[in-house]
């Protein structure tokens, strides 16, 4: 997972959810309801995805610091 694909599952959910309003706005409640689940699934990976990212960085920096730490002994 990257950076650039949490971007796209949140540009994902954005259009999904304005379809669910515009939907809700017509009175077509079954696909609103499949526009809101699918923004909500967007959301998550896009979630999964930076939480990823997070953790790949913070594991980099605890490396980093071990690394001096080993250095300096």
């Amino acid at each position: 997972m990257s950076m650039e694909e949490a971007q796209r599952q949140l540009e994902a959910a954005i259009h999904d959810s304005r379809v669910a309003f515009d939907c809700i706005a017509l009175e077509d409640l079954e696909r609103a309801h499949t526009n809101a689940i699918t923004s909500r699934a967007a959301v998550d990976a896009a979630e999964y995805a930076i939480r990823v990212e997070l953790e790949r960085r913070a594991a980099e920096k605890n490396g980093r610091e071990q690394e001096q730490d080993q250095g300096q002994s």
